[in-house]
């Protein structure tokens, strides 16, 4: 292979790597997108989307990415192409990068959007305006003792609070309506975000008592028309939410889950059996992979018709019953180090480290 420089090479990754494994890389290097090689050919771009579209495709996290990366739909320069054409691609689609190849297809140089432009890439798609309902009426119970003093909405991550962190995220996408169930230590929560100056549209809806993870959403029946989110309000996620909507129409889903990809490796031999107890294959340490739901959703208002009033219900009960009558449940994927759960101690101190 052409040796590139030390940016380039970083950016390089090897075709026989698995769907999972370009994923714990992307995290590792803080990336969206990796240039792909079998060898010295240059295969394309795999980007963190293209990921997702497989894993939602059901195609197996063992798969080898040379196996799903393809040109199509992706933008390449030609050697010789102006530069002025190249950065106006760039500007277009507000690329990380652009590959210029030889009338071969092979890689020649890479142009950064820093090359090219002196402000940030930033995103420069529509923005959508859904109603987001945060469920803030939870005791914080893995979170004591500090949740004896202060709720877990307000507990403190840098220089904002959980909850805001939340609520700007909604905020970036362009959704600026909130309903916001409260319960334990709902006035501690209203009299902060009163005091602060930056002043969300909220409202508030409490349980009487407690009613699960989504039985509080019942008292919106008159209230929501549109497809609209759910977030836990311990679950910070780094992914551009826009994208789940994306796929929510597109997939024409009913409840579409926000699920994080989690790969755990057991420590010992794993030992499948047969009939009569006679042993059919071992594996030696092996690493499992699962879908984690992370606490955020979307859901067209047709789902609040499922939920009954003034009862104990929970959002894994409100799946089966969508399922059972035929509804289309989905699940859209983001990577391990994506998403944070604040709920527990090692990610909430890990977090506030960060910060």
């Amino acid at each position: 292979m052409k040796r590139f420089s030390e940016r380039i090479q970083k950016k390089i990754i090897s075709a026989d790597k698995t769907i999972i494994q370009t994923m714990k890389s992307m995290d590792e290097s803080c990336t969206k997108l990796f240039l792909v090689f079998a060898g010295d050919r240059f295969l394309g771009i795999i980007t963190n989307g293209d990921l997702q579209r497989a894993i939602i495709a059901n195609i197996p996290f063992d798969t080898q990415i040379g196996e799903i990366v393809s040109r199509e739909g992706k933008l390449f320069a030609q050697e010789g192409d102006d530069r002025d054409k190249i950065k106006e691609w760039m500007l277009s689609k507000r690329s990380e990068l652009m590959p210029i190849l030889d009338k071969s297809g092979n890689l020649i140089d890479v142009i950064f959007w820093d090359d090219l432009f002196k402000e940030s890439q930033t995103d420069n798609r529509a923005k959508i305006n859904l109603p987001v309902v945060i469920m803030a009426g939870g005791m914080g119970t893995r979170l004591k003792p500090i949740t004896n003093v202060i709720p877990k909405p307000l507990i403190p991550v840098g220089d904002k609070t959980i909850l805001e962190v939340i609520l700007d995220q909604f905020e970036g996408i362009g959704c600026n309506k909130f309903y916001m169930s409260v319960n334990y230590k709902a006035d501690m929560i209203k009299y902060y975000l009163s005091q602060i100056d930056h002043k969300y549209n909220i409202e508030f809806f409490q349980e009487e008592k407690p009613l699960g993870t989504i039985g509080s959403v019942s008292l919106l029946k008159e209230k929501i028309s549109t497809p609209f989110f759910v977030s836990n309000c311990d679950s910070i996620n780094e992914q551009d939410y826009r994208d789940v909507y994306d796929y929510h129409v597109k997939n024409h889903n009913d409840l579409t889950i926000v699920t994080m990809v989690k790969s755990f490796k057991i420590p010992y031999g794993v030992i499948e059996t047969g009939k009569d107890g006679l042993m059919k294959a071992l594996s030696e340490k092996p690493e499992v992979t699962y879908q984690i739901n992370t606490g955020v959703y979307i859901l067209n208002p047709s789902c609040i018709e499922e939920i009954p009033v003034g009862e104990v219900f929970h959002v894994t009960q409100l799946m089966e019953k969508m399922k059972l009558r035929g509804a289309r449940v989905g699940c859209f994927p983001v990577s391990e180090k994506a998403w944070k759960d604040m709920g527990e101690w090692p990610e909430y101190l890990k977090m506030i480290n960060v910060l």
